[in-house]
């Protein structure tokens, strides 16, 4: 006999509960929070990290690619031009691209990936991969993390600014301008995905592509805290 679905609440309760294996709370950030990473540390954050960043709008463009509807199309669109920017020099790449020659690197080091750890590239490809050949309501689903990033964001540019006195507030312009973007994302992916996940199944692969996502993002710190 068919499984009957979850009701709504016990559905959001349970991808809310794996807000514990967000990556805020692996090692590495705890130690960046701390301001216990060197200059050298915090390069290869930020290098390995811009890594992630620029693979998000082609992760977008997969899940707009598969998706047959166009009121989630032109809803999913707005992520892509908010990272990539409505024109060159605009955007959220570009405000990562500033903290890395922020934090030391010529902007030519960090655009031919030659500090990339492998283990970065690997998951950041497999999460493009995931976007590219899962169903649209799946891969939206993997990116509920954003609902866990918001206070982290907060709470990262103020340990940021009181640990690390050569990086300025303007320099963290990615996060203070991400803050408010990422929350109401948050909502909006999660409204999307209680909307289209109506079978026990659907709601069960959506919980197991967030914690899919979850891994993917502990994995790039494990790389990050290697190299």
């Amino acid at each position: 006999m068919p499984v009957e679905p979850l009701a709504e609440s016990a559905f959001i309760g349970a991808l809310r509960g794996l807000s514990d294996r967000y990556w805020g709370t692996h090692p590495f950030h705890r130690r960046l929070h701390a301001g216990e990473l060197d200059e050298r540390g915090l390069r290869i954050w930020a290098a390995n990290r811009w890594y992630y960043q620029c693979q998000l709008p082609q992760k977008d463009a997969a899940i707009i690619s598969n998706c047959p509807l166009p009121e989630i199309r032109r809803q999913w669109l707005d992520r892509i031009v908010y990272h990539d920017g409505p024109h060159a020099g605009a955007g959220g790449i570009e405000r990562w691209l500033r903290l890395c020659e922020a934090v030391g690197f010529e902007r030519d080091e960090v655009l031919d990936e030659r500090h990339v750890a492998p283990g970065v590239r690997f998951a950041v490809d497999a999460y493009v991969t995931f976007a590219r050949t899962k169903p649209w309501w799946e891969a939206v689903a993997s990116g509920l993390t954003e609902m866990f990033a918001g206070h982290l964001m907060q709470q990262r540019v103020a340990d940021m600014l009181a640990h690390y006195p050569w990086i300025a507030r303007a320099d963290l312009d990615y996060f203070t301008n991400r803050i408010d973007k990422v929350s109401g994302e948050g909502k909006d992916t999660l409204d999307i995905v209680v909307r289209h996940c109506v079978t026990r199944e659907q709601q069960d692969r959506a919980i197991a592509a967030l914690s899919f996502k979850c891994d993917v993002l502990w994995s790039m710190l494990d790389a990050i805290e290697r190299a």
